[in-house]
C-alpha cells in the first residue's frame, strides 16, 4: 500500500447542477505545439492546455531549437531555428506518451545526439516501435537499458529520410502518428504501412491527418485490398497560422460521469459538433448507461435519469475512456464487460490490471482477461484507491467516491498530467468550498 498522501473524495449530497469549462485538449494541443516546432512561419494556439505533459513537450521543443512565447489563453511558437548551433541534447519525457514517441522522430532533424529519458514509470513503456522506425528510416539509436524501452540516444543528423516503413502499432497509435508528423519533415513521401493484428485508437490517427491537413500537409490514409491500414505524407511547408484547440472531451468525461452517479446535469460547455476526439463516444456510451444526453446550443448536457446500466462495449478506439466507464460501472445495477482494451497494459501503468485490483479493492469483482475487463456490481465500501500514477486512475476514483464514503485517492495531483485544477474543478461542480478530508 503507497506512502503517499491521499484525498477523501466528497460523496454527493444532492443532484449536481453545474456548466463545466474544461480546458485544452492534450492529444490536440501536443500535435499542434510539435506541427508549429515544425512551421516555417509563427503559429498562434489559442486555449491550449497547460499542464504537466504540455510543459513537459515545449520544453522538449525548446531543447531542439523552437520558442515558446506563453501569454493567457495562447501561446506563440516560432519554428526550429536550424541555423542553431549543433550539440547534445536530453530530453526528458517525464511520463508524457506524446513526448516519448513524437519527439524522437523530431530529434533526427537535428544535427546531434538527442538523449530520452524520462520519470521511472516511463522507462517500463514499450518503445520498440520508435526505435525500429527510426533504425528503418537510417537513423542511428542507441539503447542505454533495458530493449526497446528508455533511456536511448538518438544520433541526429539534420534530417530525416523519408520511404516506406511497416510498423506493429498494437501497443498504441501514437506509434502511427509519430511517424505521420514528422514525415512532414522528410526528405522524400513517408509511407506508413501497419502490420500488427489490431490497431487501437485510430480516431487519434484520423486527429493527426486532420491537423496535418489544417497545416497545410498533404496526408492520406486507406485499407489495402488485404485489409492492412497504410498512410503517406507528401513533405512541404507547414504553415498553421492561428488555431483555437477544442476542450478536451475526454477529460470532460468524470464530470459528466457525476450527473449520472449523482442526478442532476452536468453541462460541457462548447463542446464541437464535429471532432475527431475520442471523447466524443461518452455521448453514445453514456446515453447506453442510462444517461440522458442532448446538445444546448454550443454545450453538451448529461442528465442522471435513475438506475445506472452495466454495458458491453467494445472500447478498442477509444480507450482512454476506459476507467471513467470503469467507475459507472462499478456502480451500475447489472455487470459490465469492457472489451478491445489490451493496449492499455503499456498505458501509464497497466490500466486493464490496476482497474481489476483497486475495484476489487473497493469490494466489487472483476475478472480480467488479456484483453478486457469483467465488472460484476456488489455493494461497496470505503478503501484506499490506488492511482500508480495514472491520472485517469484518479479521476475514476473521485467518481465512486460521490457515491462510496472514505474513498481514499492517493496521489491525486497526479491528475495535473492533463487537468491542472481537477480537485478545484470537481469541488466546484458539488458547490463545495473545502476538500472533503484532504491529505497532502
Amino acid at each position: 500500500m503507497s506512502a503517499e498522501v491521499t484525498w477523501t473524495a466528497p460523496v454527493a449530497t444532492g443532484p449536481v447542477d453545474a456548466l463545466v469549462r474544461v480546458p485544452g485538449s492534450k492529444s490536440l494541443t501536443a500535435r499542434w505545439m510539435l506541427l508549429a516546432a515544425l512551421a516555417s512561419s509563427p503559429t498562434t494556439l489559442r486555449e491550449p492546455l497547460n499542464s504537466r505533459d504540455t510543459r513537459i513537450m515545449r520544453d522538449a521543443l525548446e531543447r531542439l531549437g523552437a520558442r515558446f512565447i506563453a501569454e493567457p489563453g495562447a501561446l506563440h511558437v516560432e519554428g526550429i531555428d536550424e541555423s542553431a548551433p549543433a550539440g547534445p541534447v536530453e530530453v526528458h519525457t517525464g511520463l508524457a506518451g506524446t513526448v516519448m514517441r513524437f519527439v524522437p522522430l523530431i530529434a533526427a532533424l537535428h544535427d546531434g545526439d538527442v538523449r530520452f529519458t524520462g520519470d521511472d514509470a516511463a522507462l517500463v513503456r514499450p518503445m520498440g516501435p520508435v526505435i525500429a522506425a527510426l533504425r528503418a528510416l537510417g537513423v542511428e539509436v542507441t539503447e542505454h537499458g533495458a530493449p526497446e524501452r528508455l533511456p536511448f540516444t538518438v544520433h541526429g543528423r539534420g534530417h530525416l529520410p523519408g520511404g516506406v516503413i511497416e510498423i506493429d502499432a498494437s501497443a498504441s497509435s501514437q506509434f502511427v502518428s509519430n511517424l505521420l508528423l514528422a514525415g512532414a519533415r522528410a526528405d522524400t513521401e513517408l509511407v506508413v504501412r501497419h502490420t500488427g493484428s489490431s490497431l487501437p485508437s485510430l480516431p487519434h490517427v484520423e486527429m493527426t491527418l486532420a491537423v496535418l491537413e489544417r497545416a497545410g500537409v498533404r496526408a492520406s490514409h486507406h485499407v489495402t485490398e488485404t485489409g492492412a491500414h497504410e498512410w503517406s505524407v507528401t513533405p512541404g511547408p507547414v504553415e498553421i497560422g492561428e488555431v483555437v484547440v477544442e476542450p478536451d472531451l475526454s477529460n470532460a468525461g468524470p464530470f459528466l460521469a457525476a450527473a449520472l452517479v449523482a442526478g442532476g446535469t452536468i453541462a460541457i460547455a462548447d463542446w464541437p459538433e464535429r471532432t475527431t476526439q475520442p471523447g466524443d463516444a461518452y455521448r453514445e456510451l453514456l446515453a447506453r448507461m442510462g444517461g440522458q444526453v442532448e446538445r444546448e446550443d454550443a454545450d453538451l448536457c448529461v442528465t442522471g435519469i435513475g438506475a445506472i446500466h452495466g454495458i458491453d462495449a467494445d472500447l478498442s478506439a477509444v480507450g482512454e475512456l476506459t476507467p471513467t466507464v470503469a467507475a459507472l460501472a462499478v456502480l451500475a445495477d447489472s455487470p459490465s464487460h469492457l472489451r478491445g482494451i489490451a493496449h492499455l497494459r503499456g498505458h501509464e501503468t497497466d490500466r486493464v490490471h490496476a482497474l481489476a485490483v483497486e475495484l476489487e479493492r473497493l469490494g466489487a469483482r472483476t475478472v480480467e482477461h488479456p484483453g478486457s475487463l469483467e465488472i460484476h456490481p456488489r455493494p461497496l465500501h470505503g478503501a484506499v484507491f490506488e492511482t500508480y500514477e495514472d491520472h485517469r486512475l484518479a479521476t475514476a476514483g473521485a467518481i465512486i467516491g460521490l457515491r462510496v464514503p472514505d474513498v481514499r485517492v492517493v496521489n491525486v495531483q497526479t491528475t495535473q498530467k492533463t487537468l491542472p485544477d481537477f480537485v478545484g474543478m470537481w469541488l466546484s461542480m458539488l458547490h463545495t468550498n473545502a476538500p472533503a478530508g484532504l491529505t497532502w
